[in-house]
């Protein structure tokens, strides 16, 4: 059987394997098939040549009378995505062992049916087969949100739903328009490559992907389901959100977004990234004013996915190299921050940083962690953030020294309101309820171990993660350009 096969199915087997044992044993079980994928996935990149071909390749005839194949395959960009959703959702469950979840099977049962969309995602090579990978994986956290989520998860679940499937349906409208110009009605990726549009129809095309696109990293002014979304949803959901999902919409825009429609990005491209670079600045500015802990990192991570955006349309090596590894980088980062976050919250009943203060004297273990993957956050250096930030500041520096100068906001604004957070939390008067405060144990410990030796990992020795996406890149950006330079 194909191994690729197995890598997106696997944690749909798991889903059901999960729904199977009694209550008692449904953590051990989850936490135990949450690293079969995960193995896969280090298989994959064991034998994974970093050349910009597709490997692992899947082709099977799925609706052949309406052209529609399920074709998945591995290439450079598509592996750093397996490994980051692989990576992270053994440490979102294990993440929720401390936790009083309800209904515990259904919860692991659509984080796994969640993973397997994901992956369909992040492989597809038929724009149908991306199109049902992207609603499938939308399914399973509209429920996780509404189910387990705060007060108000009815409501703002609702914004967040509509916000995404009013997207995805722009992006529906042009994949079928796609379909129907390729010379055999296919929904191959490579047939919509090869598509000679004139410059107008690209110029829709572009806005119907961007739409979608944007709303799901989300990018300003597309954003304002996420800061709710993030504070309501239990936290596996917000580090799902955060830390997988909204890489589907950077993940659309590079391999489908701006190959598809390189004249449509070539007239449209510098207001895609305005917008993100406008993003930066306000999500930074709005964050300086939060009280609300999951709030203020929600906002951290506008601010951080719109630098990503930037690098992205800046549409050189350097800032799509820096995108490939800072969304590895920021998915390990915000899910640490999320989960501190949660520790604190459940262990203080409060989501407001005026009511704590002073946890680093009862709590030095969860001090150090916590700092480990701040400073990762804030970018500093020989932390995994500075490498991906900084490639991404020189991409955008190449295309416009005014846009890195305004994008570079978020390095310092970012190291202003997180150690000013970190402050808060951490230091000054002991109080009657942080006196009481225990430090971490057991699952958490071993989850923030992994996260900050990743952080300084990565930050130190960068190199293999790279090395993995550069052929793949550099491809795409050059058959990109040949076709905005021959018009």
């Amino acid at each position: 059987m194909e191994i690729l096969l197995l890598q997106i199915f696997i944690p749909l087997i798991a889903a059901i394997i999960v729904l199977l044992p009694a209550k008692s044993q449904v953590k051990g079980l989850a936490g135990v098939l949450s690293f079969v994928p995960l193995i896969i996935t280090i298989y994959l990149y064991i034998n994974f040549i970093p050349d910009a071909s597709t490997q692992f390749l899947v082709d099977l005839a799925w609706l052949p009378q309406f052209g529609i194949h399920f074709k998945a395959g591995v290439d450079g960009i598509s592996m750093i995505l397996l490994i980051l959703t692989n990576l992270l959702v053994p440490l979102i469950i294990l993440s929720s062992f401390k936790q009083d979840i309800k209904d515990q099977k259904s919860f692991y049962a659509l984080i796994f049916f969640m993973q397997s969309g994901l992956l369909v995602v992040f492989t597809a090579l038929d724009a149908f087969l991306f199109y049902v990978g992207w609603e499938a994986a939308l399914i399973p956290i509209y429920f996780i949100c509404a189910l387990w989520g705060g007060e108000n998860r009815i409501r703002v679940n609702l914004k967040f739903f509509i916000y995404t499937m009013a997207g995805s349906l722009f992006m529906l409208i042009a994949i079928i328009y796609l379909h129907l110009q390729t010379p055999g009605n296919s929904y191959d990726i490579a047939e919509f490559y090869n598509l000679n549009l004139d410059p107008i129809t690209q110029a829709w095309i572009f806005w119907a992907f961007f739409l979608a696109f944007a709303i799901k990293m989300p990018v300003f002014p597309f954003h304002t389901w996420q800061p709710d979304t993030y504070t309501e949803a239990p936290t596996a959901g917000t580090m799902l959100l955060a830390g997988i999902m909204l890489k589907m919409g950077i993940y659309g825009v590079i391999r489908w977004l701006i190959p598809v429609a390189p004249l449509g990005f070539a007239a449209w491209g510098q207001t895609a990234l305005i917008l993100s670079v406008i993003g930066i600045v306000y999500a930074s500015i709005i964050a300086f004013t939060q009280n609300d802990i999951k709030r203020l990192i929600a906002y951290s991570s506008i601010a951080h996915v719109g630098l990503i955006s930037a690098g992205i349309f800046a549409w050189n090596l350097q800032g799509l190299q820096g995108a490939m590894i800072q969304m590895l980088n920021h998915g390990i980062n915000v899910v640490g921050m999320f989960f501190i976050a949660d520790i604190i919250i459940r262990r203080m009943n409060t989501r407001e940083l005026s009511r704590m203060g002073g946890i680093a004297k009862p709590a030095p273990k969860l001090a150090i962690a916590f700092l480990i993957i701040l400073l990762g956050t804030v970018a500093l250096p020989l932390t995994n953030g500075f490498v991906g930030e900084f490639l991404l500041l020189m991409g955008v520096y190449d295309y416009n020294i005014w846009y890195s100068v305004i994008g570079g906001l978020t390095i310092i604004f970012g190291a202003v309101y997180m150690l000013r957070m970190y402050q808060k939390v951490m230091f000054g008067p002991v109080n009657e309820s942080t006196a009481i405060f225990s430090d971490l144990d057991g699952s958490e410990k071993s989850v923030l171990l992994i996260i900050s030796l990743l952080v300084i990992v990565i930050g130190i020795y960068p190199q293999p993660i790279l090395h993995i996406s550069e052929a793949a890149v550099s491809n795409l950006l050059q058959q990109v350009n040949q076709k905005i330079l021959v018009k």
